[in-house]
């Protein structure tokens, strides 16, 4: 009788190891699979991150420490009335930055807006936000911020609020 268990024993051991080893090698795939889908590629085709896009503005410590970097995308359209159709150039996407309405000093201090440009823009409760680094003629425009209550992604389930110092510029 010895015989069998001593057989029943061997064959539950190799059991229990053989299941310790499939999963050990299944759960480290799921990781290594994870690791592989999740890695950000930061080449100039796949913008996927903040970091990268923090990284391509214009003047990056700058706009870190004034405002935030943007992605800016220049479009045109054309209206026909006769007959009537629309014609919408393909957009134009560059890397720019959006300052803080109280950090517009900056712009100031280098002489690239005057203090009418600076009225005129506060008056209507906007910002600026440029293109091209401030040293290398920055295109400077005056901004309207939308309403982020009027912004469908920030209504999403399961998404947090934005950050306070991120909502008004």
């Amino acid at each position: 009788m010895k015989r069998k268990s001593t057989a029943a024993s061997q064959s539950s051991a190799f059991n229990s190891t053989t299941l310790a080893i499939l999963a050990g090698v299944f759960i480290l795939g799921i990781g290594v699979g994870i690791g592989f889908s999740t890695t950000a590629n930061s080449s100039i085709e796949n913008v996927a991150s903040r970091e990268v896009i923090d990284r391509s503005a214009p003047n990056p410590d700058i706009c870190a420490q004034y405002g935030a970097s943007a992605i800016v995308s220049d479009t045109r359209i054309f209206v026909t009335l006769n007959p009537f159709t629309v014609y919408v150039t393909q957009p134009r996407m560059q890397p720019g930055c959006v300052l803080r309405s109280n950090n517009w000093a900056i712009l100031e201090s280098r002489k690239l807006v005057t203090s009418e440009q600076v009225r005129e823009c506060k008056n209507r409760m906007n910002t600026f936000g440029y293109t091209n680094a401030l040293e290398n003629s920055p295109e400077i425009d005056c901004l309207y911020q939308t309403e982020a209550d009027k912004n469908r992604f920030f209504n999403q389930p399961g998404t947090g609020a934005p950050p306070a110092e991120t909502g008004k510029f």
